[in-house]
């Protein structure tokens, strides 16, 4: 078999708008920065786009008053009953609002500045967004760069637009007769962070108002360059700008305007930002070399699929799915943080990022080839470590016990729901073997070794002797994946006895391999943990739900993940494909969110449905869509969503290269009848 001609392949899914696509603009980025623009290539009209038009970086951070406003430590606990013991939770604002919405709002990710074209009419009138014509713009996936053609005022404008993949800089070429006549400049505006909000997340749109929020001072400028410090309470950070020849003058506090030399026909800009003072502005021509050799060597490496010349109406859509969904998680969740939802978009939840969400974010980056893009994120985890297991102690726990919502810090966010939530504890086990899978050397143990043992040390001393049924439980206190269920309610969900099982035991083989001594507590709550318990005949989110199926079938289908996203060790398979059936039949998937298709297809595929694993992965839902830009629409207010890319990738790669122990056939997860045509390389088989 040839191999796949990769650049053909990407290329033919390079996004182009004729319009303004209001809900899915473009974005340039590296993995740690990302530029959002709308038709001109740049940031002109912000206040006109329902999806926010972002500058974020992961460094990019603020606290409103001050980093120390309140403390967790001064948040009164709610206790829960625990198996005759108590323990807190930070659950529970009543008569503590100021200090609970505090904590869930700070620190929160900044919108780092808007960067701009002014265009004016021959009568001076700014030309508005309604008033573009023959609008084409392209990303160029294969080099990261988008070229943005338009028409205003009679003239021809181009702008080029990319990212430097090295550091947090933009570098923009404009080109257009407009400069010369003066009716063309960069305008630069920096947005005030939002106030205190008590919703689920902050303001999707940009503060204009609250000036005196923040400080915007030029400290240097010259002909062909600036320098501007911004300041927010205890926090700063540093704007370096640099173009070709002109004049920067601040029209008001917080906007500047660069005037183009007027002998220019092209314009060269460059943005660089950075929480010290950034070094000099690259080149443009420094920045698109550079952006056309990081992407183009992205593309030639790790995995690729191609479903070209297969019969099945939905393969082109979905090949257009697996190559965006590559490039946005390369730019959104290849970072050094593990990535908010909505990436370097915009903020969700103040711009902290959710640690049950990190495996979908970025697991697939080692099914296809690229475990140095998972590895990234890893290392946070250690950062954290101490913090974590401070969380574990105080709640008489073992080990390390990581929070649900939180920023760069590690510290959790306080939620009625969040703090109580188990199934993202696993996952940097799950996620270091996979490092291990692709590296199996004893630096790859030794760099992961506390993150492991110390997540199995909690996860064993979580679970809890039932001495009437001779077995280990998972809570009460604890609420599953599935959230929509009490956490004094609930025992043993589904999934996350799965993930006890499978995490304990990949904890317990890394001791093997590094030459440790056993460890017979855990290998003690693995042999006597929980089954997985089934009502009529299916399994349900957990054992003590009270609800029947009928009831209780929104939000996530939590418990396909225990044969799909795992192997499904502990669970009988007629059991579960029954409970397959059933959630297809009768979930209210408007009510589920992205990464819950692709779970349902990574279960179909495992239990040997292959044709309801492509029907799952592409069943026609709102929240299944995939804009123009590749972003998997969730609502008008959650506008991108990077684990439905993430998982989407991860299922496909399940389908196409399989999964250990699966049956010796091509494409096992896709249906063998002829109608699809997959073809694939580089991709790594999951556990």
């Amino acid at each position: 078999m040839h191999p796949i001609e990769r650049k053909k392949l990407v290329s033919r899914h390079n996004p182009v708008l004729r319009q303004p696509e209001k809900m899915a603009p473009l974005s340039v980025g590296n993995g740690e920065m990302a530029y959002t623009v709308d038709v001109t290539g740049m940031q002109s009209y912000p206040d006109e786009y329902v999806f926010p038009l972002g500058t974020q970086s992961h460094w990019s951070w603020h606290s409103t008053g001050g980093r120390n406003v309140h403390t967790l430590e001064q948040l009164r606990l709610e206790p829960f009953d625990t198996h005759g013991r108590d323990v807190g939770y930070p659950t529970n604002a009543a008569g503590q609002e100021e200090a609970f919405h505090w904590l869930r709002q700070n620190p929160h990710r900044v919108q780092l500045g808007v960067f701009g074209l002014n265009l004016r009419s021959p009568d001076g009138d700014r030309i508005g967004l309604d008033e573009l014509q023959d609008i084409e713009q392209i990303l160029d996936l294969w080099h990261g760069i988008i070229t943005s053609r338009f028409c205003a005022g009679g003239e021809v404008v181009q702008v080029v637009t990319a990212c430097h993949p090295a550091s947090d800089q933009i570098g923009i070429r404009i080109e257009s007769p407009l400069i010369s006549e003066g009716r063309l400049s960069i305008i630069i505006r920096f947005p005030a962070p939002h106030p205190q909000a008590r919703g689920w997340g902050s303001s999707i749109g940009l503060n204009w108002e609250d000036s005196d929020l923040h400080g915007s001072i030029c400290r240097s400028a010259t002909r062909q360059g600036a320098q501007i410090e911004r300041s927010m309470d205890e926090d700063t950070y540093h704007v370096r700008l640099a173009w070709t020849a002109g004049d920067l003058v601040e029209e008001r506090p917080h906007t500047f305007r660069i005037i183009p030399d007027p002998s220019l026909s092209r314009f060269e800009f460059a943005v660089s930002v950075s929480p010290h003072e950034p070094q000099a502005c690259e080149e443009f021509d420094a920045t698109i070399d550079a952006s056309r050799r990081h992407w183009a060597g992205f593309w030639q490496r790790g995995g690729a699929l191609e479903l070209a010349d297969s019969r099945d109406p939905r393969a082109t859509e979905l090949e257009r799915r697996i190559v965006l969904s590559q490039f946005l998680t390369a730019l959104h969740s290849a970072g050094s943080l593990p990535p908010q939802e909505t990436g370097l978009m915009y903020n969700s939840w103040f711009g902290k990022f959710h640690l049950e969400m990190h495996w979908w974010h970025a697991a697939h980056f080692a099914q296809w080839g690229r475990i140095d893009l998972l590895r990234k994120s890893m290392d946070w985890y250690s950062r954290i470590l101490p913090k974590a297991r401070a969380l574990a102690a105080s709640q008489g726990y073992e080990g390390a016990r990581w929070p649900k919502m939180v920023g760069p810090e590690g510290d959790q966010s306080p939620s009625n729901v969040g703090a109580l939530l188990i199934w993202q504890q696993p996952h940097p086990i799950d996620l270091a073997e996979l490092c291990y899978q692709a590296e199996p050397t004893h630096r790859t143990l030794e760099r992961y070794r506390d993150i492991v043992m110390e997540s199995a040390r909690f996860m064993a001393s979580y679970a809890v002797w039932e001495q009437e049924g001779g077995r280990f439980v998972l809570g009460p206190p604890v609420i599953p994946a599935q959230e929509n269920h009490r956490g004094d309610g609930t025992m043993n969900p589904t999934f996350e006895l799965e993930y006890w099982f499978h995490g304990l035991g990949i904890a317990l083989e890394w001791r093997r391999r590094l030459g440790f001594p056993p460890e017979p507590q855990w290998e003690h709550v693995r042999a006597k943990l929980s089954k997985p318990h089934a009502f009529n005949g299916v399994y349900e989110a957990h054992e003590l739900i009270s609800d029947t199926f009928e009831k209780a079938n929104i939000d996530h289908p939590s418990m396909l993940g225990a044969c799909g996203i795992l192997p499904g060790k502990l669970v009988d398979r007629e059991t579960m494909l029954r409970t397959l059936y059933r959630v297809r039949d009768d979930w209210k998937w408007e009510t589920s969110w992205g990464w819950d298709f692709p779970m349902a297809a990574m279960t179909a595929a495992r239990l040997g449905e292959p044709g309801l694993a492509v029907d799952m992965l592409m069943m026609e839902q709102v929240k299944n869509s995939y804009l123009v830009n590749g972003h998997n629409y969730q609502r008008d207010n959650l506008l991108c969503y990077l684990p439905g890319n993430g998982g989407l990738l991860s299922a496909v790669a399940l389908m196409a290269a399989g999964w250990i122990g699966c049956p010796d056939s091509h494409a096992p997860g896709f249906p063998g009848n002829g109608t699809w045509n997959v073809r694939h390389e580089g991709l790594v088989r999951r556990l």
